[in-house]
């Protein structure tokens, strides 16, 4: 029963980091950056410095849509965030350039994350389904074999925190000695790099949270 409820809270705090990501970067987006950078600006002028002047930058629809393609090279920013000049604009534009950046130096974490990726993405299509049946049906070894296929979902979750706090980090070197922002400008781009930061924490506890809710109906059911 505790664990059921442990995973409620969890995921009614996932609920909460997304709507507070929305309304941070709502806030910061109505506050203009001192030297009228906007983000294109702010992330062409990371990318140059950084010695990667060959990757694009593209603008996609969609509201907070930025992403870096590590497979193409490119850095993809939502319209707000491509075209706009305010904090929450270039935090995010540079937050995508830190990745990067990341690819660039080979950052272990993130190699390792690409690494995992094609194992992930079919582990985490077939985990649900072999869950499923193997609980209906009563077939202890599928749900064993759909846990181990869920596993590897929250691992990559786990390797991704620190892939986004490392790429946050860097964006805020690079912004203030860059002079993208001023020291009265930091805090804003913390609140919204850290409300971003929440989402991937969230996402990682219910995912860590399910496993041994899992796990421990599967240990249950054995006896």
């Amino acid at each position: 029963m505790m664990m059921y409820l442990l995973v409620i809270v969890a995921f009614i705090f996932s609920l909460w980091a997304q709507f507070r990501v929305k309304g941070t970067f709502k806030k910061w987006s109505k506050v203009a950056t001192s030297n009228g950078m906007t983000g294109y600006e702010a992330a062409r002028h990371m990318l140059d410095t950084n010695g990667l002047s060959d990757v694009p930058i593209e603008p996609v629809r969609g509201s907070l849509s930025d992403h870096y393609d590590p497979i193409h090279r490119v850095v993809r920013l939502s319209e707000p965030v491509y075209y706009e000049s305010s904090i929450s604009a270039i935090s995010v534009a540079c937050h995508e350039v830190g990745h990067a950046i990341q690819h660039k130096v080979h950052y272990p974490m993130l190699t390792l994350r690409h690494r995992m990726f094609p194992v992930v993405n079919f582990a985490s299509g077939v985990a649900p389904f072999m869950l499923m049946a193997g609980f209906i049906f009563g077939y202890l070894n599928l749900v064993g074999l759909g846990i181990i296929f869920f596993s590897a979902a929250v691992a990559f979750q786990l390797v991704t925190l620190p892939v986004e706090f490392n790429a946050s980090n860097r964006a805020r070197q690079v912004m203030v000695e860059q002079g993208y922002i001023r020291n009265e400008e930091e805090r804003g781009v913390a609140k919204v790099l850290n409300a971003a930061a929440l989402t991937y924490v969230a996402a990682a506890l219910v995912s860590l949270l399910e496993l041994l809710r899992l796990i421990t109906v599967f240990l249950g059911n054995r006896d």
